[in-house]
């Protein structure tokens, strides 16, 4: 950064935290933010519609953050204002809103109110080791470990709210950011469509199975067959076709700068082809800390890449299957009960160097986990196996307690709480 941007941004900064101490804060400001403000998705896009659904946008003045707010014209729900990241309009309005809803950190100058309600929805149940539960620091930037786990600290006691998917995050959660704030043990909002989804397909199944004639097919109104009818329309999906997910996590150690990770996979899409191609499209879905300058696609009549403007929930609905490695999607897709397979092909780096886990992986995965491409045709080509079936099952049972498909709402319950002023008599 030259010298005239960096004196640029510190009278910008100067002035927020003049204006973040003399204006009132405003209990009708909701702000949401997801994925450092790179998408429209994860668990604040879920509390944000549900709270159009409900009709709350005349009661509150909803702002989403994004860095690229042009490209999720049309996207948000009616009476949400988009809000270009890191301008002038950006720092007032946080400046004086009552809530923030967030699944990732805000920048640690950025001042959090007393009468502000900060609700960290975070981004996933974990597997891998983070914040202050880190050993060694790969990731890009030049902070050093112990730097890193002060800003991380510094930054998780401004949360009012954690959410938590099951007894295990909690747990995690709480000494890996040492937070001391309240959790909110409610599952993931954004899995509410996926629990709504499963629930739909199961009192179909029973429709059916009980009566000599099929029921008429239902689903739910935003996962209809008609909205993922469209995205495989936009994905080039030949309607004979079945869908194979493939979304694997970040890397700390393959980057482009600070901001933007190299997408990087031992996966032979060549031989993915040749095994799959009759029957199946494979749909690579990027992590949100991924950023490909240039697209590529080996095959591009079987590979489609997916970047941040598709939310992977609606990928999970679409998907037959899932493919991914040590990434929190295993914990949301489970909700669907299907098949998943687990390309791990750096598995002894990842765990034993560059992250670490909270749990024996091989030994609780649900589904098979394989180092080559091979391996992980012929686990595909087999399906699930007895064995498999019942450590999916356990895995379920341990890691998806609070999904229920009401957390939105749960959520929302603290945030008319707070503008009432109800909060303060807890």
């Amino acid at each position: 950064m030259s010298v005239a941007k960096r004196a640029v941004k510190g009278l910008v900064l100067a002035c927020y935290h003049f204006l973040a101490h003399v204006l009132p804060v405003s209990r009708r400001t909701v702000v949401f933010m997801s994925s450092l403000g790179r998408s429209y998705t994860g668990n604040p896009r879920a509390v944000c519609e549900k709270m159009a659904e409900l009709g709350m946008m005349q009661e509150f003045r909803c702002y989403y953050i994004l860095d690229e707010p042009e490209r999720f014209v049309g996207k948000l729900p009616k009476g949400v204002r988009p809000l270009k990241n890191a301008r002038l309009r950006y720092y007032a309005v946080m400046a004086c809103a009552g809530v923030w809803v967030s699944d990732t950190r805000f920048q640690n100058y950025m001042v959090k109110r007393r009468d502000t309600v900060y609700i960290q929805t975070w981004h996933g149940t974990p597997l891998k080791k983070l914040g202050l539960d880190l050993t060694q620091l790969h990731m890009a930037g030049k902070e050093t470990l112990a730097e890193y786990k002060e800003t991380f600290r510094e930054n998780a006691a401004t949360w009012d709210y954690l959410i938590s998917q099951n007894p295990f995050s909690t747990e995690v959660f709480r000494r890996a950011f040492g937070f001391h704030g309240k959790v909110l043990a409610v599952g993931y909002p954004r899995n509410d469509r996926l629990v709504k989804w499963k629930n739909m397909e199961n009192e179909q199944q029973a429709l059916n199975s009980s009566s000599a004639h099929p029921a008429q097919s239902k689903q739910p109104h935003f996962t209809d067959q008609t909205a993922l009818a469209s995205l495989r329309t936009r994905l080039g999906i030949p309607p004979e076709k079945k869908v194979i997910l493939y979304a694997p996590t970040w890397r700390d150690d393959a980057f482009y700068n600070e901001k933007d990770y190299k997408f990087t996979t031992a996966l032979d899409f060549r031989k993915m082809h040749q095994a799959f191609a009759k029957e199946y499209v494979l749909v690579v879905k990027y992590h949100y800390m991924v950023r490909e300058k240039d697209t590529w696609n080996e095959e591009p009549d079987f590979v489609r890449t997916m970047g941040e403007d598709v939310d992977i929930a609606e990928l999970y609905l679409l998907s037959d299957m899932l493919i991914t490695d040590y990434s929190s999607a295993m914990f949301d897709y489970s909700l669907l009960k299907r098949p998943m397979y687990f390309f791990a092909y750096d598995l002894e780096n990842y765990r034993d160097a560059l992250r670490g886990f909270y749990f024996d992986f091989e030994a609780e995965a649900p589904g098979a986990v394989v180092t080559t491409t091979e391996a992980l045709i012929a686990a595909v080509k087999a399906g699930m196996t007895p064995e498999t079936a019942q450590r999916y099952a356990r895995f379920a049972e341990k890691y998806n307690p609070y999904d229920d498909g009401h957390a939105s709402e749960k959520v929302l319950g603290i945030i008319k709480k707070h503008k009432e002023g109800k909060m303060e008599n807890e």
